[in-house]
C-alpha cells in the first residue's frame, strides 16, 4: 500500500519539477544541473537538508484513529528535523560511538530504517536523497572489520536495511554486494552446532531488531533461503536464553536473570522488549507465509504484545523499567515508540485483536507526539545503554526518531484493510526517480569556466559511451564454466558404475539420487595418504553426471548439476570400514582389484577386493565387497566378506568422517542401536550447504558405537568368512530430495532394507 502511494507521490513530484532532470545521465556535473540543490557550507551536505518545514499540528486524540494526512505531515516534519540535525554535525572518522551524526552505527541506522519507509510515501524527495548520500558515503559497507567477533556483531548489521531498501528500489548489484558478502561470512556461524551453555552470537535482546530482519529480507531479495534458515537457528538460541515465558518478556541479556531493582523488582527494560517486538514485526514482513518455523515467531509476537500492552501507563507511554515504573517515573519515548509500532503493526496485519489493542496504540501515538520538541526532534529518548536509567525531556537520539516514524506509518494503516504477510518488496523506481535521488560527485575544483565545463561534460559522455556496460549485455557471464549440456542419450535415468583409469583408478557409481566413488591402486601411488574411505558427491540431476563433471580439472566446483565437495580426509568417508581392536581402528589401503558387474540399467553393481592389512601384530584381514545401487534409493548396499589369519570373531567398525574444528560446529550425530542407525548431518559448507549421511546395519549385529579423532563409528560383531550386509546412504541439502536434517533422518530410518547377504 505505502509503496504504491510512494510511487504516485514521486510521479507528482516529477511533474512539478521538484526532482532532478534525467539530463544528469548525459551531463553528470551536478553543480551545473539547474534543479540541483545548492551545496551547503559543509562538504557533501545539501542546503535543502538543513531546512525544516513549518511545524504542523502535533496534537492527536488519544481516543481516535488519527487522520492519515495529519500523520503524514508529522512524519515529513520529524524526518526533516532529524535530517537537518544530523546534517549539521561533522561525521567522526570512527563512527562506532557517534550519537547524533550521519554515522554507520545502529544509532543512526535505526533512523534510516524509519526514514526509508517514510520516503516510500512522501512527496518530499529529500529523505531518499539524504539516505542515498549516506549509503554512498559508506560505500554500502559495514563496521567491524578489525575483529572476528565484530564481523558477527548485530548492531553493525542494522544499516544493512538501508542498503536493501536502496537495492529494492534501484536493483543496482553493487548496492547489495557488501551486505551479501558479510552475511555469507556469518551464515556458517549461525548454522554451528552448539551446547546449552555455549556463548550466543546475539547475546542481547536489542540484536533481534538489528540483524534478523536484515537476514530475512536478504532471503526475500535474493530468493536464497539460507539467510532466513541461519537467522532462525540463532534467533531460537537467543530466545531460549532470554525469553521468560512466565513474565511474557525478554531479559536484556543473561546478566539480568537474577538482578533486582532498588525496589526489589525484576528488571525488564522497555526499550529492550520494544526492540524485540519491532524486530519480530520487521522479520515477519519478509518471512514466507509457508515457512515451517513461522508459528514460533507469531506465538512469541502475540505473547509479547499482549504482555507489554498490559504494562502501558495511564499517560500512554511505557516506563523504562516495565515492572518497576516507580523507579523511573518520567516519560521515555524510545521504548514506547517501538512498542506502539509493534502493536499497531500487529493490528494492521491481523495478528492482534483490533478492539483490544486499538486504545493502546492511539493513546501511545498521542503521548509520543506530546514529546515532540520545538526543534522537531522526538524528546524524552533514553540515552544509549543496556538498562533503564533516568531520562530528561530534552534528551534526543536518532534511534528514537526511527521507531517514531515506523509507528506513524502503522498509524496511517489503521484506517486501511488488514494487510497480508509477507510484505512485498518495493518495486524498482523509474529512471527519472533513480537519477534524481542518486548522489552525483561534484566536478573537480579545477573545472572552472565555460570551456573547462564543456571539456568535462564531453569527458563524462565519452566515459559512458566507451565503457563496457554489463546492464546492456544480453546475459551476465557465468563465474563458473557450466557443464556441456547433456545429450538426449546422456539424460537417460540409469544407474551406472565405471572404473576410471583416467582418474587414477577411481571406481565411480551413481543412480538417479546419489553418487559415490572409491579410490584405486593408481591413486594410492599418486597420493600416499589416500585409503579405503568412501567419497560421496553432491548431485542435483536425475541422470548420470560424474563423468561429465570430471572433464574439468576442478570438479570440486558446482557447474549446475552438482560437485564433489565432500572431504573424506583421513576418515572413513561415508561407509568405509575397518577393524576395531584395542580401542583403535585398523584399515586397509585403496582397493586392489575390481570388477564391474552391472551398469547402464536399473542397477549399478560391482565387486572390489582389498589386500590384507594388519590388525596390530596379532592378525591380518582381507576383504571382498560387493556393492549394489539400484534406482530410487539413496543407499548403496554393501555385502562384505572378511577373511582373517585367525578365526576369532572380529569387531568391525563402519564409519562416517567427522568435521572437527568446523566454524559452524561439528554437526548433528544420531546413534540408534535398536534401529541399527548411525546418521550425521554435517555442518554447512560456506558455499555448498550440508550433507546428510547415514549407515544402516542389521540391529542384531550391533556391538555399540565408538569414535576416534576422524570418525563416528557403529560397531558390528562379525565372524570371519561369513558375509554380512550393510548400507551407506547420503543426501545433499541443495539436491532434489532431502533439504534438511529432519526429512533426511526420517527417510534413513524408514527405508526398507534387506540385510540378507547378496548372492
Amino acid at each position: 500500500m505505502f509503496d504504491i502511494l510512494g510511487r504516485r507521490a514521486l510521479k507528482r513530484i516529477l511533474s512539478r519539477g521538484l526532482l532532478l532532470a534525467t539530463a544528469l545521465a548525459s551531463n553528470p556535473v551536478l553543480a551545473q544541473a539547474g534543479a540541483a540543490p545548492a551545496a551547503a557550507s559543509v562538504a557533501g551536505v545539501e542546503s535543502a537538508w538543513l531546512t525544516v518545514p513549518a511545524r504542523p499540528a502535533v496534537t492527536f486524540s488519544p481516543d481516535a484513529v488519527p487522520d492519515r494526512a495529519a500523520v503524514a505531515r508529522m512524519l515529513d516534519y520529524v524526518t526533516a528535523a532529524q535530517i537537518a540535525d544530523m546534517a549539521r554535525r561533522p561525521i567522526p572518522l570512527t563512527t562506532g560511538g557517534a550519537l547524533d551524526s550521519m554515522s554507520s552505527n545502529w544509532v543512526a541506522a535505526t533512523f534510516y530504517v524509519g526514514a526509508a519507509r517514510v520516503a516510500r510515501i512522501s512527496d518530499d524527495p529529500r529523505a531518499l536523497r539524504f539516505l542515498s548520500n549516506v549509503a554512498d558515503h559508506y560505500n554500502y559497507a559495514f563496521r567491524g572489520a578489525r575483529e572476528s567477533r565484530t564481523l558477527l556483531n548485530a548492531d553493525d548489521m542494522a544499516i544493512g536495511d538501508l542498503y536493501q531498501e536502496l537495492y529494492a528500489r534501484r536493483r543496482q548489484q553493487g548496492v547489495l554486494m557488501p551486505l551479501q558478502q558479510r552475511l555469507d561470512h556469518q551464515v556458517p556461524y549461525f548454522n554451528r552446532t552448539t551446547e546449552a551453555d555455549d556463548p550466543l552470537i546475539w547475546w542481547w535482546c536489542d540484536a533481534l531488531f538489528m540483524a534478523p530482519p536484515v537476514m530475512a529480507r536478504m532471503s526475500a531479495l535474493t530468493g536464497d533461503p539460507k539467510y532466513l534458515r541461519a537467522m532462525d537457528k540463532e534467533w531460537r538460541r537467543t530466545a531460549e536464553r532470554l525469553w521468560v515465558p512466565e513474565e511474557g518478556l525478554f531479559l536484556r541479556d543473561e546478566r539480568f536473570a537474577d538482578r533486582r531493582s532498588e525496589n526489589d523488582r525484576p528488571i525488564y527494560w522497555a526499550r529492550g522488549n520494544g526492540w524485540v517486538l519491532a524486530g519480530l514485526a520487521r522479520t515477519l514482513e519478509a518471512m514466507p507465509a509457508d515457512y515451517e518455523g513461522r508459528e514460533f515467531y507469531l506465538d512469541i509476537f502475540r505473547k509479547l504484545a499482549a504482555r507489554t500492552a498490559e504494562l502501558q501507563q495511564s499517560d500512554g507511554l511505557w516506563r523504562a523499567s516495565l515492572l518497576d515504573p516507580e523507579a523511573f517515573p518520567e516519560a521515555e519515548t524510545s521504548g514506547s515508540a517501538l512498542l506502539v509500532y509493534g502493536l499497531a503493526w500487529g493490528i494492521n496485519h491481523g495478528l492482534l485483536d483490533r478492539e483490544t489493542m486499538l486504545p493502546h496504540v492511539t493513546r501511545g501515538w498521542a503521548a509520543l507526539n506530546d514529546q515532540i520538541l520545538p526543534s522537531g526532534l522526538l524528546g524524552a529518548v533514553q540515552k544509549t545503554g543496556d538498562q533503564p536509567v533516568p531520562t530528561a525531556a530534552e534528551d534526543t537520539g536518532p534511534y528514537g526518531t526511527g521507531p517514531y516514524l515506523l509507528a506513524g506509518l502503522e498509524m496511517m494503516g489503521l484506517s486501511q484493510p488488514v494487510a497480508t504477510l509477507p510484505v512485498a518488496q518495493p518495486t524498482k523506481d523509474d529512471a527519472e526517480t533513480i537519477a534524481a535521488t542518486t548522489p552525483t560527485p561534484p566536478p573537480p575544483a579545477t573545472v572552472r569556466g565555460e570551456a573547462e565545463q564543456r571539456r568535462r561534460a564531453e569527458e563524462m559522455r565519452a566515459t559512458r559511451a566507451l565503457a563496457f556496460d554489463p546492464d546492456a549485455a544480453p546475459t551476465r557471464p557465468a563465474n563458473i564454466e557450466p557443464l556441456t549440456p547433456p545429450t538426449a542419450a546422456e539424460q537417460r535415468v540409469v544407474a551406472v558404475a565405471r572404473f576410471a583409469p583416467d582418474r587414477f583408478d577411481d571406481l565411480l557409481w551413481e543412480n538417479d539420487r546419489v553418487a559415490f566413488r572409491m579410490y584405486g591402486p593408481a591413486l594410492e601411488k599418486q597420493e600416499p595418504p589416500s585409503g579405503s574411505g568412501i567419497d560421496v558427491w553432491a548431485k542435483r540431476v536425475r541422470y548420470p553426471f560424474m563423468d561429465r563433471q570430471l572433464r574439468f580439472p576442478n570438479y570440486h566446483t558446482d557447474r549446475g548439476e552438482g560437485l564433489d565437495y565432500y572431504d573424506v580426509g583421513r576418515g572413513r568417508g561415508v561407509g568405509g570400514l575397518g577393524i576395531w581392536h584395542d580401542n583403535k581402528l585398523w584399515t586397509s589401503r585403496n582397493f586392489a582389484e575390481h570388477e564391474v558387474l552391472a551398469t547402464g540399467g536399473n542397477e549399478a553393481r560391482f565387486r572390489v577386493r582389498y589386500a590384507p592389512w594388519p590388525v596390530d601384530v596379532e592378525r591380518s584381514v582381507a576383504e571382498e565387497r560387493v556393492a549394489s545401487l539400484p534406482l530410487g534409493t539413496n543407499f548403496t548396499r554393501f555385502t562384505s566378506t572378511l577373511t582373517s589369519s585367525s578365526q576369532e570373531p572380529l569387531v568391525v567398525a563402519i564409519g562416517i568422517s567427522k568435521r572437527p574444528g568446523n566454524a559452524a560446529g561439528p554437526g548433528f550425530v544420531t546413534k540408534d542401536a535398536a534401529a541399527g542407525l548411525l546418521a550425521f548431518w554435517e555442518p554447512p559448507h560456506p558455499q555448498n550447504g550440508s550433507m546428510g549421511l547415514a549407515i544402516r546395519v542389521d540391529p542384531a549385529m550391533v556391538a555399540g558405537f565408538a569414535e576416534d579423532a576422524d570418525n563416528y563409528m557403529i560397531l558390528l560383531n562379525v565372524t570371519p568368512s561369513q558375509p554380512f550386509t550393510y548400507y551407506s546412504g547420503a543426501a545433499w541439502e541443495n539436491g532434489l530430495d532431502f533439504n534438511d536434517r529432519a526429512s533426511w533422518e526420517a527417510y534413513a530410518r524408514a527405508e526398507r532394507l534387506d540385510f540378507a547377504p547378496a548372492r
